[in-house]
Formats: structure tokens, C-alpha cells, sequence
């Protein structure tokens, strides 16, 4: 049975392949970029990133895919609709499948919006 007590982020990472912790390591630098101040948290199980008491993001690995996660607003979902056409999206996840590409430019974007949206509900 996989591990489901995760005590810090680097822990969650460590239980996958490398090729799957280089871009959820990808992930956690842009998160640093973007919100220096953001702290690093496990919720769920899988690492997420807090600003205050408000998320910015969560992400988790998968076999075949990495979900970013949060609840988008339709807002978001809009501003993005073309990007997004392609990938699985729901409500609140994004799956970027791991036999594509890793599009870390995108993610950077989205990060960008979801901190102007959590800066904006202070």
C-alpha cells in the first residue's frame, strides 16, 4: 500500500520516479518564484502551497499525469480556455499528462493569476 502520511513536501516527492519529481520539483521553484512568501504545506496528502490562510495551489502526482489543483474561478477557466483545451480539466484540477512535454511556461501563468486572485481576496 503507497505511503499516505506525507510529512513535508520533499517526502511526497521522494515516492515517485525521478522523471516524475523533476517536474513536480519544477512545480514547488515556480511556486518560490512567484510567492516567495508562500508556505509549503501537505493537505490532502499532497503538497499545496498557503498564503496566509488561503491556498494558492495544490499539486499531486500521478502514473500518467501531474494535477495542479485549486477551485478555478470561472474567471480563470476563461482567461485560459484556449490553453486548456487539450488537457482533462475540471472545477478545480488541471492534468498535464506526463508522455507530453512539461508545460512549464503555462504553470508559471497560471500561478501568476492565482496569486493576483489571492492577493486580490486579502
Amino acid at each position: 500500500m503507497a505511503k499516505t502520511d506525507y510529512q513535508s513536501i520533499d517526502e511526497y516527492h521522494q515516492a515517485f520516479p525521478e522523471h516524475v519529481q523533476e517536474r513536480l520539483q519544477i512545480i514547488r521553484k515556480l511556486v518560490h518564484k512567484i510567492a516567495p512568501e508562500a508556505e509549503e504545506v501537505i493537505s490532502y496528502q499532497i503538497p499545496a502551497f498557503k498564503i496566509g490562510k488561503k491556498f494558492l495551489i495544490y499539486y499531486a502526482g500521478f502514473a500518467k499525469h501531474i494535477t495542479i489543483s485549486n477551485p478555478w474561478s470561472d474567471v480563470f477557466l476563461t482567461a485560459f480556455a484556449s490553453e486548456l483545451k487539450g488537457l482533462k480539466v475540471s472545477k478545480s484540477a488541471i492534468q498535464l499528462p506526463l508522455d507530453k512535454p512539461f508545460p512549464a511556461d503555462f504553470v508559471e501563468r497560471v500561478l501568476k493569476f492565482r496569486k493576483e486572485e489571492t492577493d486580490a481576496t486579502k
